[in-house]
């Protein structure tokens, strides 16, 4: 039987039991509020299709399971829930079916929620064959989820959550009171739908439970659904609870993890992760105990460590709820790896994480790459892992016990490779208390084999057959994202908390005053952050903050922030490395990053604190500085961190103007390139009218290190008072040029290989006002008493 005729015939059985009762056609919400009434025990309201604009719908009653109280629209997809709207569905045996909730937002914490309030549940309730699509949060609501699930024994099935791009989970499990314990829900035949990167925590698609209640026992039902680019934030489902299984799910190129984050007795089963080569795809991350990891499929997964197809965490020592648990008595068993990432073992190992996996078992796995990568990665101690059996298909050492290169026969089958019948040395594996006793395809194994499929199977997983979403075909349009420009005040949070509402492109207008960061921002949309024109716009760090802080604000990939006026102060805290950061590592897609008028004060951790930073295999299009000061930091501009791999580098072009570099321990600006030839394009850097003061005074100090780039141009800029350095600068190619530049009280560029220096000045440069760098009237600087230009700023 095809999957559609099987739903449709759930549904006919579903509507079928209704020809018993009463039915009751309704065409607003006046009527249906009468209608709920009158099928309290059992029977069926019928809403008219139409719009239903601002409605708040209750779905309640006391049916059974052979005369539920029904509540469905007149033609699935045809009753369109709009404006200030929600659902609520509690009592016993209650369905609601094809409701479309689309051109609207929910001024509550849910958009369809399995309760009535704190006190009365749903049991036995089911949402199905219905569509949530862009629907949005009023201005007053900070986080949202689309369902929230309460009570016991409820069913989501057959529905499409598209377009989440508010703040909040799309679908959580709650376990606030015993009311929800060992709940038995069942999420099945969803189809999860493009969700964009939150850029921060609570953009999961599920969660199961919390941190609170993370050592209680759900017993929830995770199986058959389609997630699809769901991207919200590293974690896709977050499990918070124990005793839950996932099986037979699709992950098609969704930006995160299945994450075992808390809980306990896990089972993760069939499910297939296809990445298709996009950047942070990933499969399976775990903290906790007695966790049964078997039969999943991982194909082009690109995420690394956390985001790697499998991931172990290292363990906090006494670990609170909210943190990370010690990994232990896991089995990781008969799943196929292809053409993905290393598996991570011990990842976040740091002074806080120090307990690595305990009494795991990882065998039976088979992996194979067209790719000359690792099979494995791992930090601290795995001497407490057992690995047995698992096959590599290659003759290459693998270099750890339990890793065995072979040679492996594939056949594709519907474009999947799979074991043909002749491997018979995939065979000569054990069986343990854990091994399945059927393969991906739910076929029982004909011999029991490593991997995840039958040798020679013809079948194909379940998870790439399911029919998910509802019985009707939304059309589902996105909404065009036009930029709006809205006025934050200063606080505690407040611009954090301003950019998570933000839509993408849209323009922050700070008023003056001081917004202190409590958490650090991730910016995972377009944005424009503009300060008072007159001064007075100052981020820096809460009183409140007692742990270290990495940086103010990360640019997401793929985005771009414009910010002015701003003046970013660390207050000499070595609580705070850096002001600006690139995406996290590996992240390629570009980004840019334009700054105007802003000051960067105070950046002193001396363990490489800075204004900016990039990190390894991140790339940005633009990095431009613009009428800024970086003052008092132990670096500038810190921009080369791929420089140590051959060609590689972190950025297409850096644009200095009109900026100051003064009292820097070390370099004003890195940005390098490791390479055979300055004459193979890449990399740009353009440095004008700018001024660098008491920079890297140190004899083999330099004040940029730009080695490596294939074009350097530096003109009309000042360099001031470094007196120890010899060589300030470095050129080389003919590419590169310094001119028009005056130097004093430090030492001279060096240029060779073609490159070229001009018009350099060594006098005293004269001030009018030294704090602006305004110059006097027989400064050197000036024009009209250098004949050559301009030096330094322009005001």
């Amino acid at each position: 039987m095809s999957k559609n005729l099987s739903f449709l015939m759930s549904l006919c059985l579903v509507f079928a039991l209704s020809t018993y009762a009463q039915e009751y056609e309704v065409k607003d919400i006046n009527e249906y509020k009468q209608a709920i009434q009158k099928v309290q025990s059992g029977g069926t309201v019928i809403l008219k299709n139409g719009i239903w604009k601002d409605v708040e719908l209750k779905a309640f009653g006391n049916g059974t399971e052979n005369n539920p109280v029904i509540v469905r629209a007149e033609t699935p997809g045809k009753v369109i829930i709009s404006g200030n709207s929600n659902l609520s569905i509690y009592g016993n045996h209650v369905i609601v079916s094809g409701l479309w909730f689309k051109d609207g937002y929910t001024s509550k914490s849910h958009v369809v929620q399995f309760r009535k309030n704190s006190k009365e549940f749903a049991y036995n309730c089911r949402f199905t064959n219905s569509t949530i699509s862009y629907f949005g949060v009023s201005e007053d609501v900070d986080n949202t989820k689309w369902v929230s699930l309460y009570g016991k024994k409820n069913r989501v099935d057959h529905n499409n959550f598209t377009g989440k791009r508010s703040a909040g989970t799309t679908l959580v499990v709650w376990l606030s009171n015993e009311e929800c314990l060992e709940n038995e829900h069942r999420i099945d035949h969803n189809l999860f739908g493009p969700r964009p990167e939150l850029g921060m925590n609570g953009g999961e698609t599920i969660r199961i439970g919390t941190s609170k209640y993370s050592m209680e026992s759900s017993k929830t039902i995770v199986e058959s659904n389609l997630f699809r680019q769901c991207n919200g934030e590293i974690e896709i489902i977050s499990n918070k609870s124990g005793d839950n299984i996932f099986r037979n799910n699709l992950f098609y190129e969704s930006e995160g993890a299945l994450t075992l984050r808390h809980g306990n007795n896990a089972l993760v089963e069939n499910n297939v992760f296809l990445g298709n080569n996009k950047s942070k795809t990933a499969g399976i991350r775990m903290t906790g105990e007695n966790h049964i990891i078997r039969n999943n499929l991982f194909i082009a997964l690109r995420g690394t460590n956390y985001r790697s197809p499998i991931t172990m965490m290292t363990g906090v020592p006494n670990s609170p709820l909210n943190r990370y648990y010690q990994v232990k008595n896991v089995s990781v068993l008969n799943n196929t790896i292809i053409n993905s990432e290393p598996i991570m073992l011990g990842a976040g190992k740091d002074d806080e994480k120090t307990l690595p996996p305990i009494n795991c078992l990882i065998a039976n796995n088979l992996f194979t790459s067209s790719m000359d990568s690792k099979i494995y990665e791992y930090e601290g101690d795995i001497s407490s892992i057992t690995f047995e059996n698992n096959f590599v298909n290659s003759a290459t050492e693998t270099g750890l016990a339990g890793f065995i290169g072979e040679t492996i026969e594939f056949e594709m089958i519907n474009s999947l490779p799979i074991p043909s019948t002749t491997n018979d040395v995939l065979k000569k594996v054990n069986v343990y208390d854990n091994s399945p006793k059927k393969d991906i395809t739910e076929t029982p194994f004909s011999d029991y084999v490593a991997g995840a499929f039958n040798l020679g199977t013809k079948k194909v997983p379940k998870a790439l057959l399911s029919k998910t979403g509802p019985g009707w075909t939304p059309n589902i349009v996105a909404p065009p994202i036009i930029p709006e420009s809205f006025e934050v005040q200063p606080g505690v949070g407040t611009l954090r908390k301003a950019l998570r509402k933000s839509g993408k492109g849209d323009t922050l207008k700070l008023k003056p005053g001081v917004y202190s960061f409590d958490k650090s921002v991730r910016l995972a949309k377009d944005a424009v952050i503009l300060g008072d024109e007159n001064g007075g716009t100052i981020l820096n760090l809460a009183n409140t903050i007692e742990k270290d802080f990495i940086y103010f604000i990360r640019i997401n990939q793929g985005n771009s922030l414009h910010i002015k006026n701003i003046t970013f102060n660390a207050g000499n805290s070595n609580m705070i490395k850096y002001g600006i950061t690139s995406p996290s590592k590996m992240e390629p897609e570009p980004y840019e990053i334009i700054a105007e008028n802003c000051n960067f004060i105070g950046f002193t951790n001396p363990d490489a604190g800075c204004a900016f930073r990039t990190y390894r295999g991140t790339m940005a299009k633009k990095i431009k500085f613009k009428n800024c000061k970086i003052i008092d930091a132990h670096r500038g501009l810190n921009i080369d961190h791929d420089s140590d791999i051959s060609g590689s580098f972190t950025a297409l072009k850096v644009i200095i103007e009109n900026s100051v570099f003064k009292d820097i321990k070390e370099y004003a600006i890195s940005y390098k390139r490791n390479t055979i030839s300055v004459d193979i394009k890449g990399g740009d850097l353009h440095i004008k009218n700018s001024v660098f003061e008491n920079v890297f005074n140190e004899e083999d100090g330099r004040v940029i290190r730009s080695d490596g780039l294939h074009k350097v141009k530096i003109e009309h800029s000042a360099f001031l008072d470094s007196y120890r350095i010899k060589k300030p600068l470095r050129l080389k190619g003919k590419n590169n040029s310094i001119e028009n530049c005056l130097f004093y009280a430090i030492g001279f560029p060096e240029t060779r290989d073609g490159a070229k220096q001009k018009d350099i000045i060594s006098k005293k440069p004269k001030w009018d006002n030294k704090e602006n760098y305004i110059p006097s009237d027989k400064s050197p600087l000036l024009e009209s008493n250098n004949g050559v230009g301009r030096i330094g700023l322009i005001n």
